[in-house]
């Protein structure tokens, strides 16, 4: 792999596809009681931070689309745009729900990547865009069950489901490209750099701001959440 990829992901890297942070204790403070059961602190970043994700993921499957040298790339970005629209709309349900504020953009951090791809070109945005989204992904992943292994709300509960599957699926395709560079990608997960928690949260969005939607391709095989059954869940 070239030097340039090693220099971005040791600059932008961080464990997030959602931009979360290491569960930590602080995540369990519960800031809502809802008939849907406590919402934690933990509980309202991860719905936060998965909107969060469509908003750079999404565009990025476009990008990919139009910039993709080898079909395994165009296919990866298909999953991407796919994935992350079904997400959104999940999202986009539980959010009024719980009276969780959904951003519009992401973070600066995964904003950083977007425009770090849409100015590479060739066999070097392939290169990086795989390596990039699977070394997110794989980040994430730990923490999407943790969230799910802990969370006591039924809506939060099932979006955890839905972003394990998305997150499986969106790491297979990756590693489909034959592109990944496993000791640096697994490196950057395990070890990656201090941020500032400003570079990784997304802001809300301005007051009166229309609500950005993620439109479903004509070809979506992914579905968004049917809440009936977890919002009818006793707790």
């Amino acid at each position: 792999m070239g030097g340039a990829m090693s220099l971005t992901l040791a600059a932008l890297a961080y464990p997030s596809m959602l931009g979360l942070d290491t569960v930590s204790s602080t995540n369990d403070r519960i800031v809502a009681n809802t008939q849907w059961g406590p919402l934690t602190e933990g509980d309202r970043d991860f719905v936060v931070k998965v909107r969060a994700a469509g908003l750079w993921e999404y565009p990025l499957g476009q990008i990919g689309l139009q910039k993709g040298q080898s079909k395994e790339v165009r296919i990866a970005s298909e999953h991407l745009i796919d994935g992350h629209a079904a997400l959104d709309e999940s999202t986009r349900k539980i959010g009024p729900m719980l009276n969780i504020t959904l951003p519009n953009v992401a973070s600066p951090q995964q904003e950083a990547f977007v425009i770090q791809l849409k100015a590479e070109s060739g066999k070097q945005f392939d290169v990086d865009f795989a390596n990039i989204l699977r070394m997110t992904h794989g980040s994430i992943f730990n923490t999407i069950a943790k969230i799910r292994s802990t969370t006591k709300n039924s809506l939060v509960r099932a979006l955890a489901d839905q972003a394990n599957d998305t997150v499986l699926d969106h790491i297979t395709v990756m590693e489909n490209t034959g592109l990944v560079d496993y000791d640096s990608t697994l490196f950057q997960q395990t070890t990656p750099p201090k941020l500032p928690q400003s570079d990784l949260t997304p802001p809300a969005p301005p007051a009166g701001q229309p609500q950005v939607v993620l439109t479903a391709p004509p070809t979506a095989t992914s579905t968004p959440l049917d809440l009936s059954a977890a919002a009818n869940q006793k707790q």
